[in-house]
């Protein structure tokens, strides 16, 4: 158990190393994205419109208390939502908005046409010298604007359908100009400053500046649009909790133009807020008006009442013990007068069971109450008393509630007439121009570089897991496959196998790396698998030789004719034959043509003599494929190759044959019953395990039993760790200066 949990420590430490060795093979991958990005996201930093943003401040002050101050009491006792909150959605409404999208004209939007990614950057660069000078078209494009040019849209009125649609105004010269559609469709056309009818266009110029031939982008945008895209980019936020200040703030690339829209904006929310609040007062006012007439009547009655009373009983007083009551009773009275004037208002704003509306009415049952009790009093008094107490009361009672109601008349008359509203501009709106709020260049810059070396470490652990290519000889081992030898890639190889493809390479040299670079790495570690089939010989039945491998390209023919090579400048004889007969090309590595070779001598059609080549490496024959046959497989199963392999297995110490790949075609089954050795050669990175497994179980199936693997083309990399990687020393001959 502690034995299992070790080894899977180990395992988990090994993918992490492996990771990470996958990282640093694939270093300069990550360096050469992350450099792209970097210098791409400069690029844009550099060249991207810049942004500004004007800034104003609002002060909401607290309003003063109306001719019914109870109400704004009772309206605190039950809370309020805070009153930024409340004035910034006002401030942002379509009313204001929409308003400011009228007067501006915002909803028609004139723009040069600018070239692609540099064109802007340029317009921008350009300082003119004098009023109205426009630069000069680069590159001959001047159809796009490149710095100077001013358009001025007084009016632009288009039919339902091309709402939305951008249409393109082209400058005739400075005077005139024509619109048309994104197919090029003329749509009008007409002279700057005159307005123009046709086909239920309505335009205006009021401005043009421009080269002949220069395009502006113009589009009427819908108003609801229009309104809905400001109410989003129009910021709005209350500095500080209930303090009353609003930060206004919106975003362009043109800072007059965002300054302009700012203060209008600030200008008719100030002048909505005045109207709206002179429009409360006139509300109050007019609801007073009505009541003061019956009020007015009401205490013409009382008064009429109380002196005809005091008549008829010869001026009756009233005692001191009664004046105590009356005052309490008017008192009273008075305040439940009050309360309901407040009620009648508060039905006009809430409904019966708003708590506001329910509050009032619960002090209104109190007063009521002591009243009541106030009435048991006065029913002991004398009868003259009582009748007298309540027509003062009723005299007392409306000469006060009528004088209030006139007082409160009369301010909010003054209050209506000058209304200042209870918000005002603080900071008017302002741009600065030093520092745009976009592009954040140096932000920009630093998240290039990260999403680049992001996207580097992505693909490389990408290409890393997609790769199935064996890259370690453990694994090849782990299938019951010995290798034999592990041959490091040679760039000097690349090179020679470059110039055998190529049919105009005619040069008279070899193309064989061991005759070329005796000393590469790569010829190092075939002379170890030298040595190593020295040994693996010793019980073979015969000394023929087979190499195949699981598919093409792994380096067959290159392992083949390099072996032959050694094994020949070892001392020994060697016959190498090129088995491939479809597409065997050894025969372009010692430079001469592939014809009377293999094929035609299984074919009986010329004698093993003159099939049998000597090459320029002393000991060494070659047997070219010959002419391509229409089947070889049945050729190689024929008995005169049988025979040939008798024969020239007598004749020399060493036969190595080139076979195809056994997972394409056959021949290497029929070959390797013959051969008393049998070899596969392999690619890094290119056989997976799955591949070698599967060649492995067919060569099993034919009853071939495979000595071992070449493993080829072997890369140093940090993500491997066998004991193919450890590193090759490039071990030279030199001469003796001493």
């Amino acid at each position: 158990m502690q034995t299992n949990q070790t080894q899977t420590q180990d395992d988990n430490e090994i993918d992490l190393l492996a990771l990470l060795g996958a990282l640093l093979d694939g270093k300069w991958i990550i360096l050469g994205f992350t450099f792209l990005f970097a210098i791409a996201g400069i690029a844009y930093a550099l060249l991207a419109t810049p942004i500004y943003q004007a800034s104003a401040l609002i002060q909401i002050e607290e309003k003063t208390g109306s001719s019914l101050s109870g109400l704004s009491e009772l309206t605190d006792m039950f809370g309020s939502t805070s009153k930024a909150v409340t004035e910034i959605e006002l401030l942002k409404s379509r009313a204001v908005i929409g308003q400011a999208v009228h007067n501006l004209k915002l909803d028609i939007i004139a723009e040069p046409r600018h070239f692609p990614a540099i064109g802007a950057w340029a317009a921008r660069r350009f300082e003119p010298e004098s009023l109205g000078d426009v630069a000069q078209p680069l590159f001959g494009l001047s159809s796009y604007a490149w710095g100077g040019e001013i358009i001025d849209v007084f009016q632009l009125d288009v039919p339902p359908r091309y709402l939305g649609e951008p249409l393109t105004l082209t400058a005739i010269d400075h005077a005139s100009f024509e619109i048309a559609d994104e197919d090029g469709n003329l749509l009008a056309e007409g002279s700057v400053g005159q307005q123009i009818d046709q086909d239920g266009f309505k335009v205006q110029i009021a401005q043009l500046v421009a080269h002949p031939g220069t395009q502006f982008e113009v589009t009427r945008q819908r108003r609801l649009n229009t309104i809905l895209q400001y109410q989003e980019e129009l910021g709005a936020s209350e500095r500080g909790k209930d303090s009353g200040i609003i930060a206004l703030s919106l975003k362009h690339e043109d800072p007059d133009y965002a300054t302009r829209v700012l203060d209008e904006v600030s200008r008719l929310y100030v002048r909505q807020n005045v109207e709206r609040n002179s429009a409360e007062a006139a509300q109050s006012l007019e609801f007073l008006r009505q009541q003061l007439p019956q009020v007015r009547t009401e205490l013409e009655r009382y008064e009429q009442a109380l002196n005809e009373y005091q008549t008829s009983n010869k001026s009756v007083n009233i005692t001191i013990e009664t004046q105590a009551v009356l005052d309490q009773l008017v008192e009273l009275d008075t305040l439940i007068s009050e309360q309901n004037l407040k009620r009648a208002e508060l039905e006009r704003r809430f409904t019966r069971e708003h708590p506001t509306y329910q509050a009032l009415i619960e002090q209104t049952t109190q007063l009521q109450r002591q009243r009541s009790e106030l009435a048991d009093k006065i029913e002991n008094l004398p009868q003259t008393q009582q009748e007298l107490l309540r027509l003062t009361r009723d005299v007392t009672v409306t000469t006060e509630v009528y004088t209030a109601m006139l007082n409160s008349a009369q301010e909010l008359d003054v209050l209506r007439a000058g209304t200042v509203g209870n918000v005002r501009v603080v900071d008017d709106a302002d741009v600065n121009l030093e520092e745009p709020v976009a592009p954040k260049k140096p932000m920009i810059a630093a998240i290039a570089v990260l999403l680049g070396g992001f996207v580097g470490v992505a693909l490389v652990l990408l290409r890393n897991a997609l790769n199935r290519g064996v890259e370690d000889p453990d694994v090849i081992e782990q299938l019951g496959l010995p290798v034999y030898a592990a041959i490091p890639f040679s760039k000097d190889q690349e090179v020679l196998e470059k110039r055998a493809r190529d049919r105009n390479d005619k040069g008279p040299s070899s193309l064989l790396l061991a005759v070329n670079n005796p000393a590469d790495l790569s010829i190092e570690s075939l002379r170890s698998l030298r040595t190593s089939l020295h040994f693996a010989r010793l019980e073979a039945k015969n000394n023929i030789l087979m190499i195949s491998g699981p598919s093409p390209s792994v380096g067959k023919s290159f392992v083949s004719a390099n072996l032959a090579v050694i094994m020949a400048q070892a001392g020994q004889k060697v016959l190498l034959i090129d088995a491939d007969m479809r597409k065997g090309y050894i025969n372009k590595l010692f430079r001469i043509q592939p014809i009377n070779g293999l094929s035609e001598l299984l074919a009986a059609q010329l004698t093993s003599e003159k099939a049998i080549r000597q090459t320029e490496i002393e000991n060494l024959h070659f047997v070219p494929r010959g002419q391509v046959p229409p089947n070889p497989s049945e050729l190689l199963m024929h008995p005169n190759f049988t025979a040939f392999m008798e024969n020239v297995s007598s004749q020399y110490d060493l036969v190595i044959i080139d076979t195809p790949p056994i997972l394409a075609v056959t021949d290497a089954a029929i070959v390797g019953r013959g051969a008393g050795t049998s070899l596969v050669v392999t690619r890094f990175g290119v056989n997976g395990a799955k591949e070698i497994e599967v060649m492995k179980r067919r060569f099993e199936q034919n009853d071939i039993q495979l000595k071992g693997a070449i493993f080829n083309a072997v890369l140093k990399k940090a993500g491997a760790y066998s004991y193919a990687n450890y590193g090759y020393y490039n071990y030279v001959y030199s001469s003796d200066k001493s």
